[in-house]
């Protein structure tokens, strides 16, 4: 009986959690539609969510996350699919070299913001080397990539970490496929670089995809570095949101948690996308058998 019963006592606390996660969710959503009926407010509306996507400076925050997020997913993945391909053809997936290429992802993002505000800040490392060659006149003139509108700062900082992360997260079976496939489509003449592009990137697709995605949803809801690196305005939508949290006013509220529910919708969305890519490819394999 009590062998029986040990299962159902270990999963007691992931039950546990998950209710409180329900509670939290479910809160969320609701205070997102104004109903807080400790302040008063018990009808439902969309009036919050409207604001956020009509005011200015909502609406800056809203495409300024998104454009960090898509630029900071699409650079990394491609800079780390490249970095992965260089890496298979030599024949460099195991051993010292990877253990170097995966540093990276275990240092916190707060770490790599002050890498980045050490290095590339107008009082950084890079500044005064070039002011140092005498390429210019004052450290002042060196461009403001950090602290700027337009977040290359922040994708910069993002680059660094995700590129290993696209790297381990693929190179696994890029290496898999290229070592049997791809030695297969060299034997039969293609040469390394046609082989790669032909047989070995269009089976990592739905890998690549989901690498992509990871990291834009990631990026999307982080607040550490917009918080950090970001310019005073626009507000990344994490940060804006937390603004809002924080209010003296409770009643804004609602506004917080609505940037939330965005966040989480365009989330949920990413994650529609990639279901619809595995199906439309399972759909096409199974057209080829």
């Amino acid at each position: 009986m009590r062998k029986k019963l040990t299962p159902y006592i270990l999963l007691v606390p992931q039950i546990i959690l998950t209710i409180f996660f329900l509670i939290g969710l479910i809160t969320g959503i609701a205070q997102s539609l104004g109903v807080i009926p400790a302040f008063g407010l018990t009808e439902p509306t969309l009036f919050y969510y409207k604001e956020i996507l009509t005011k200015p400076d909502m609406v800056r925050s809203v495409l300024y996350s998104l454009r960090i997020a898509f630029f900071s997913a699409l650079f990394s993945t491609a800079a780390g699919v490249l970095l992965c391909a260089v890496l298979v053809m030599s024949r460099r997936t195991k051993g010292r070299m990877m253990r170097i290429v995966q540093l990276p992802i275990v240092v916190p993002h707060v770490v790599v913001a002050l890498f980045v505000i050490n290095i590339c800040s107008q009082n950084g490392l890079l500044a005064r080397v070039i002011y140092a060659f005498g390429l210019i006149g004052e450290q002042q003139e060196f461009p403001a990539l950090i602290y700027d509108a337009g977040g290359f700062g922040i994708i910069l900082a993002y680059l660094w970490k995700e590129i290993p992360f696209i790297v381990y997260f693929v190179i696994a079976l890029m290496a898999n496929i290229d070592g049997k496939l791809g030695e297969a489509a060299v034997n039969l003449g293609a040469g390394k670089v046609q082989a790669f592009f032909r047989v070995t990137l269009p089976l990592c697709a739905n890998t690549i995809y989901s690498g992509f995605l990871i990291i834009f949803v990631f990026a999307l809801g982080a607040y550490e570095l917009p918080f950090i690196l970001g310019a005073t305005t626009p507000k990344a939508l994490p940060v804006q949101a937390y603004i809002q949290y924080t209010h003296p006013d409770l009643r804004n509220r609602p506004y917080a948690m609505a940037l939330n529910g965005l966040i989480m919708a365009i989330s949920l969305l990413s994650a529609c996308v990639y279901l619809a890519l595995m199906r439309r490819s399972q759909k096409k394999l199974a057209g080829n058998k």
